[in-house]
C-alpha cells in the first residue's frame, strides 16, 4: 500500500539510522514504499540534506545499477569535543578517585545515553578506514566496543583472561602489564577472529598500555591487521607507555590521594 511522503520520510530516516554501513538499494525503498525511483531520489536528497545539516552522519550515494544509499553515522569535532568537557566535569569529582590513582567509571559505562554518545564519536574517527571488527577486553571494555561495533556494523569480539569452556579452542599470548609490570595472560578464540580482519582495539582505562600490547600481539597471531586504538579514558603515567599511537577521550591530568582530587581533561582525540 503506498503510504504519504512524511509518512515514507519518517520511515526512511529511521530505517536509515538502524542499519549504518549498509548498502541499500533504491528498488528496495521503492518496493517498500510502492513509489517510483524518482521519488524515492527526492526523498533521500532530502534526508541527506538534514542529516549534513544536524551532524548526524553521511549519506553517500552509489552510483549504478548495483548502486545505492549507505548511511555512516558520525559527530562533528565540536559537538564531541563538547560533549567530552562536559563528561570531563563529571569525571573530576572528588568520590571517583580510588585506590593506585585509578578513576571510578563504572555507572557512567552503565549509562546507554554515555554508551551511544561515546560509541558515535569514536565511531566518528574512522570513517575512512576500513574495519573488520571491534576488540576489547573484559570486562568494563565491553559495553564500549558494542556500542562502537554498532556504530561500524560490524562484529566485537572479546579477550579474556582466564580460560572459558565455552570459547572452545582458543589462542593465548603472554604480555607485560604496563602499570605491576608482571607477566599476565590474555586468550581469544579462534572463531572470533577471521585471519586477516582489520580491527580497532578499544577500552575503557590505560595507564601503562601493556594490556593494548598484548591485544596487538594476539592481533598479529591470528594474521590480522590492527587499525587503531582508542580509549575512553587514559591515566598520566610516569615512563614510557608500552604503545605509542592512540587516541584517547580523556585524560587524566592529575591525581592528588592526599586531598582525593581529579583534575580531567579532554584527550588526544581532539589534539590537530
Amino acid at each position: 500500500m503506498k503510504i504519504r511522503r512524511s509518512e515514507r520520510l519518517i520511515d526512511m530516516t529511521h530505517y536509515l539510522l538502524e542499519n549504518p554501513h549498509k548498502l541499500i538499494s533504491l528498488t528496495y525503498f521503492a518496493k517498500r514504499y510502492a513509489s517510483a525511483k524518482s521519488s524515492i531520489s527526492e526523498d533521500l536528497a532530502i534526508v541527506k540534506k538534514t542529516f549534513q545539516e544536524r551532524g548526524t552522519g553521511i549519506l553517500n550515494t552509489i552510483p549504478g545499477a548495483a548502486g545505492g544509499v549507505i548511511f555512516i553515522p558520525m559527530i562533528t569535532k565540536e559537538a564531541a569535543r563538547e560533549y567530552i568537557e562536559d563528561l570531563s566535569e563529571r569525571l573530576s569529582e572528588q568520590d571517583r578517585l580510588l585506590p593506585g590513582g585509578y578513576v571510578y567509571l563504572s555507572d557512567l559505562l552503565g549509562d546507554p545515553e554515555l554508551l551511544r554518545q561515546v560509541g558515535r564519536i569514536i565511531a566518528s574517527n574512522y570513517l575512512d578506514k576500513k574495519i573488520d571488527a571491534v576488540m576489547t577486553i573484559a570486562t568494563k571494555g565491553v559495553p564500549i566496543a558494542q556500542a562502537v561495533a554498532y556504530y561500524l556494523n560490524v562484529p566485537f569480539v572479546i579477550v579474556r583472561r582466564d580460560s572459558k569452556i565455552t570459547e572452545g579452542s582458543t589462542v593465548s599470548v603472554n604480555y607485560v602489564s604496563g602499570s605491576s609490570e608482571r607477566i599476565e595472560k590474555m586468550e581469544l578464540s579462534k572463531r572470533s577472529l577471521k585471519r586477516g580482519s582489520r580491527v580497532l582495539v578499544v577500552d575503557d582505562f590505560m595507564k601503562g598500555g601493556g594490556t593494548i600490547n598484548g591485544m596487538q600481539s594476539l592481533i598479529e597471531e591470528f594474521e590480522a591487521e590492527l587499525v587503531g586504538v582508542t580509549v575512553f579514558a587514559e591515566g598520566n603515567f610516569k615512563g614510557k607507555r608500552a604503545i605509542a599511537d592512540y587516541n584517547s577521550l580523556l585524560f587524566v591530568e592529575s591525581v592528588d590521594t592526599q586531598t582525593k582530587t581529579i583534575e580531567v581533561v579532554p584527550g588526544n582525540y581532539f589534539n590537530d
